[in-house]
């Protein structure tokens, strides 16, 4: 690796953490706004939000030369949805960063995030104060926390991309060996490309977030050759990437819970033909201004 990408690397990513920890500290003092206006926290800590994930982006696009296609539907840019994306590696948060960049809903970002992050200085603290949901990955165990951080969002009328991984957890070659076996158990046609969707916190975003959402977003993410890593992306050894995106109206979802369910294997089995055309010929069929 050449030593000006590795200096790179060095100097830009601790540019983005020492930011993000003064940041952090900005946002604990917000608490005292607080307790004077509930609404202007939530503003000061969207605007916190928008400046440091803008930050990301520009480090990734402008900086490190990262190239990132949209293809698929056009994108409004004032209306409340969940985002659900298929996941290979920590550099898909980035790429979904550029696209709430594109529609200037940075700040409106929230996220499924591991319960232990919430005790993470910089990015786990950040995300505590955004009303991010944070998940132990067990239904049980998660359902009250979730079905609370939905009625604040309603309630207060919160904008919101709800961003899920489906999948719950990074493609790796083991994780997809174990998904294609729970697919054979359900009977369900196995899939290379992608891995079995977990459907219960998606019927609980669409049900929890009610008449909140207006749309269902879903982004289909592919890099040319092989996949980036985020110490790729840092260091400057840069792919292009490409997003695609089509959009569902909430209101023509299906209503049973366990359609629902289906409706999320189905729209899965559709991404791993996406995938597969993609990787035979290096682009999707369709494009648009997204």
């Amino acid at each position: 690796m050449p030593i000006f990408r590795f200096l790179t690397g060095v100097f830009g990513g601790g540019f983005l953490i020492t930011s993000l920890l003064i940041i952090n500290l900005f946002q604990i003092l917000s608490l005292v706004v607080f307790l004077f206006s509930r609404r202007r926290f939530r503003a000061l800590n969207r605007a916190f939000a928008n400046t440091w994930w803008g930050w990301c982006v520009i480090y990734a696009e402008r900086f490190q030369g990262v190239q990132v296609v949209f293809t698929g539907e056009d994108l409004p840019t004032d209306e409340n949805a969940i985002v659900i994306a298929n996941h290979r590696d920590y550099s898909d948060i980035v790429m979904l960063l550029c696209l709430g960049a594109r529609k200037g809903r940075l700040g409106d970002m929230k996220w499924f995030v591991k319960d232990v992050l919430k005790y993470l200085p910089g990015v786990g603290w950040g995300m505590l104060f955004l009303d991010c949901i944070f998940v132990k990955r067990n239904w049980t165990a998660d359902r009250a926390s979730v079905e609370k951080t939905f009625a604040k969002v309603n309630l207060n009328y919160i904008p919101i991309w709800l961003v899920s991984f489906l999948e719950g957890t990074r493609l790796t070659p083991a994780k997809l060996i174990a998904s294609q076996r729970h697919m054979a158990r359900l009977n369900l046609a196995p899939t290379s490309q992608v891995m079995v969707p977990r459907t219960k916190g998606f019927v609980a975003s669409v049900r929890g977030l009610g008449g909140h959402i207006q749309a269902v977003y879903d982004v289909t993410i592919a890099y040319e050759g092989t996949v980036m890593k985020l110490w790729e992306l840092l260091v400057g050894i840069p792919r292009k990437v490409h997003l695609h995106v089509r959009r569902f109206p909430a209101d023509e979802l299906p209503e049973a819970d366990r359609d629902l369910a289906d409706w999320a294997i189905t729209l899965f089995a559709g991404k791993e033909s996406l995938l597969k055309q993609f990787k035979e010929t290096g682009t999707f069929s369709s494009s648009g201004p997204v």
